[in-house]
């Protein structure tokens, strides 16, 4: 008897154990192994200013297939928010970490009894299209979620493949069945401009809407399939009307904005209606087709293992040691990565571009949803080492953009241009791409589309003014100070490319624009600020406030590194390195206090604010005055400060895989201050061991002797068995294959990469 109460007790622990470990990002789950992706806590940025969200999607795919609780403000950019208690729907399409809130395509919403007609924003729990659940009943893993809906009793569950979402509810024992499909719903400030619905038979339902929102024009066709035929339909036109009949008498309907459907079905007590749906950019039967080859028939499990492996394999391309935590961030971390850009074009190549033509892909595949202004710095140089296989077709892409738009993309979404965010950073990542040697484009169309886009005058892009001036005026242009650093970074990737291709008259154009920023550069103050088109400095002048007329999402603490190409002439225009470094900490020492308000700014330390991009090579910066050791204190303290296995794990937007990939590579102890070209500054790396899949049948192996919180200094390095004595690597090394050694201690090695010839080039020597 005592042994029968002894294992019942165990089990009950057991159950509560893993109850808390799915509804809980942090927790560890003993039913799974040591896989990569057994590590991936969705949950991970649903809180705070994260702007994740926990649903299923594919590495890359157009479809994230996830629950929308609000669509209220900020912090609702991704539809989710960990603190809401009620869930409106789930819709197929979702931005990852984003600052601005848009997509949220085709709401799906099951429910039981009464029709009732209040839907959407308007709607509260208990109204029939919004239910009330408990995070205690929900579980997310890659490729997967499932929650409980408290209002009606039922157990919803999803998964995904590439370019179609899979459903599965269950139903209670009492109340008619229904599935709401709402074509209203969007996310943010979104107009529908208008939609169809059409009654293929009684389990199939297709349709398209298109809207206008930070995206200007998009359409999204789907396909829809029913386990089970449907009894009768309710269709409404507007949010408060509508007439239910059966799904014959009206087979086509179309409005000139949004519309939906109910349909009713035939479910008892624990039995299940699974839908499957598949998603186009560019026409309703490339959604029928994706449907028909990605989830030919219902078995739902093996939709949801298959993406849980496609997962792992991607996930697997960089296996880490470490600790449960640290295996928990940087899974994640990697897993974020891979959610943007997606690949649009549909199954025979074709996509939508910014010109709103069907066009057809050069390369098959068309990539969007480029945010580009944060993923240049550290997810596109990552990509070059992990998904060399999928660069070229992103590179192609930009291309396709620029044939489209008249110039290189800015911020893309679902194949338009959203002209978000300052400069064109399509420029470094084509000129990387190029400069490492990969190739699958090419390289003199690719070079005339960067001699473009930073010449002729088109949106936020005035040369005619900036060649004249010799810099953007702030009397003249907004965000000139950020916009001129800026500009002055993709003046030299372009000077870069016109010299491997023998372009010399463009070479000395290009680098010579690249030191704009000199004339932008106050040695009174120490600061790079705002200047007039006569010549004069702006004022007032305060570098902890906000001055949109001269900074973009950032105070002058925070734009005063950005020279990212020539870090040595800046240290020399500050007065040499000993005066640099001694300014460059007390960034991170002065006040964290800010006249004015920025959401964007998050994440302070001193004026570090690393929730944002613009301060994310910062600390590596000591290494470049011979002082690595500050740079590997101050990296180690980002990592331990900024980043979490917790809801609130990420400082600040995570931005389409830029917070996370400077974590992936930071914890690896690598960091692309200038992401073109190939050289990786030297952190102090916090796991283990990380072994890179470099391609071609290579591994890099970085082994970390004695790490930790405390031994965060690097007290002597080895690259392939030989002593390195400089604070960098080269994109050669990795792809070479090889190992690169550390041993760590609690107290820093002041001689290891302190001499002149240990900092980091501006290219690989």
């Amino acid at each position: 008897m005592h042994r029968i109460l002894l294992c019942l007790m165990a089990l009950a622990i057991i159950v509560i154990l893993t109850a808390d470990s799915l509804s809980h990002p942090s927790g560890p789950d003993p039913a799974k192994g040591t896989r990569p992706v057994d590590f991936v806590k969705p949950f991970i940025g649903t809180g705070g200013h994260g702007h994740t969200f926990p649903g299923p999607a594919r590495p890359f795919g157009l479809v994230q297939l996830s629950p929308d609780t609000d669509n209220k403000g900020w912090d609702w950019c991704s539809g989710y928010h960990h603190s809401d208690s009620s869930i409106m729907g789930f819709s197929h399409t979702h931005l990852s970490g984003t600052g601005c809130g848009d997509l949220g395509d085709v709401l799906v919403m099951p429910f039981v009894g009464e029709i009732r007609y209040t839907a959407g924003d308007k709607a509260v729990p208990g109204s029939g299209w919004r239910s009330s659940f408990s995070h205690d009943a929900e579980e997310a893993e890659a490729g997967y979620y499932r929650v409980d809906l408290k209002d009606d009793g039922i157990r919803a569950e999803l998964t995904a493949t590439a370019n179609a979402g899979f459903h599965k509810y269950t139903f209670p024992a009492s109340g008619e069945a229904r599935i709401l499909l709402d074509l209203y719903h969007k996310i943010h400030g979104e107009d529908v401009k208008d939609s169809e619905i059409h009654f293929v038979d009684d389990s199939t339902v297709a349709g398209y809407r298109s809207t206008s929102g930070w995206a200007p024009l998009r359409f999204v066709y789907f396909y829809a399939r029913f386990s089970r035929p449907f009894q009768d339909s309710h269709i409404y036109t507007r949010i408060g009307e509508g007439k239910t009949q059966s799904w014959g008498a009206m087979r086509r309907l179309k409005s000139g904005g949004g519309m939906g459907c109910v349909l009713s079905f035939k479910a008892g007590a624990g039995e299940t209606v699974l839908m499957k749906i598949g998603l186009s950019a560019v026409s309703g039967e490339a959604a029928k087709r994706a449907l028909d080859r990605e989830i030919p028939d219902w078995d739902f499990d093996r939709i949801r293992r298959e993406s849980r492996d496609a997962w792992d394999r991607e996930l697997s391309k960089i296996r880490i040691k470490g600790s449960q935590k640290t295996k928990e961030i940087f899974y994640t971390a990697l897993y974020h990565t891979m959610i943007a850009p997606n690949q649009i074009a549909d199954d025979q190549g074709n996509f939508i571009g910014p010109d709103h033509k069907v066009r057809k892909a050069d390369s098959g595949r068309f990539y969007s949803t480029f945010s580009l202004w944060d993923t240049y710095r550290a997810n596109h140089p990552l990509f070059t080492i992990i998904h060399q296989d999928r660069v070229p077709g992103m590179i192609q892409s930009l291309l396709d953009s620029f044939k489209g738009n008249g110039f290189l993309p800015l911020w893309t979404l679902w194949g338009d241009e959203t002209n978000c965010m300052i400069a064109n950073h399509s420029v470094p990542v084509i000129a990387d791409a190029f400069l490492k040697g990969i190739g699958g484009f090419d390289p003199e169309e690719a070079y005339q589309a960067v001699k473009t886009s930073l010449t002729e005058d088109h949106f936020f892009s005035p040369w005619t003014l900036y060649d004249r001036v010799g810099y953007l005026p702030a009397d003249r242009e907004v965000q000139s100070v950020s916009r001129t650093l800026e500009a002055c970074y993709n003046d030299w990737c372009a000077a870069q490319m016109a010299k491997k291709l023998g372009k010399t008259g463009d070479y000395r154009f290009f680098l010579d624009r690249s030191r704009a920023y000199r004339k932008l550069y106050d040695s009174s103050t120490g600061f790079f600020r705002g200047r007039n088109t006569d010549g004069s400095w702006k004022t007032p002048f305060n570098p902890y406030a906000i001055d949109w007329t001269s900074y973009t999402e950032a105070t002058a603490w925070q734009y005063n590194w950005y020279v990212p190409q020539d870090v040595q002439d800046m240290i020399r225009m500050m007065g040499g390195p000993d005066r640099f470094a001694e300014k460059l900490d007390s960034l991170f020492k002065v006040s964290s206090e800010i006249e004015g308000h920025q959401s964007d700014i998050t994440g302070l330390i001193g004026q570090y604010a690393h929730g944002n991009e613009p301060s994310h090579h910062i600390a590596y910066l000591f290494n470049y005055t011979g002082r690595p050791w500050m740079t590997q204190s101050y990296v180690r303290e980002i990592m331990e400060t900024q980043y979490n296995n917790t809801l609130d794990g990420i400082s600040g937007n995570e931005d389409c895989g830029q917070m996370s990939a400077w974590y992936i590579l930071s914890s690896m102890g690598l960091y692309p201050v200038n992401p073109c070209g190939g050289v990786y500054a030297i952190g102090s790396p916090a796991v283990d061991e990380a072994v890179i899949d470099a391609g071609g049948g290579k591994t890099f192996r970085i082994s970390v002797r004695n790490q930790s919180a405390q031994n965060r200094y690097i007290q002597s390095a080895a690259l392939n068995g030989k002593p390195l004595d400089r604070s960098w690597i080269s994109h050669g090394d990795i792809l070479r294959g090889g190992t690169l050694e550390f041993k760590m201690g609690a107290k820093p090695n002041k001689k290891w990469a302190s001499s002149e010839g240990g900092v980091p080039p501006q290219l690989p020597e």
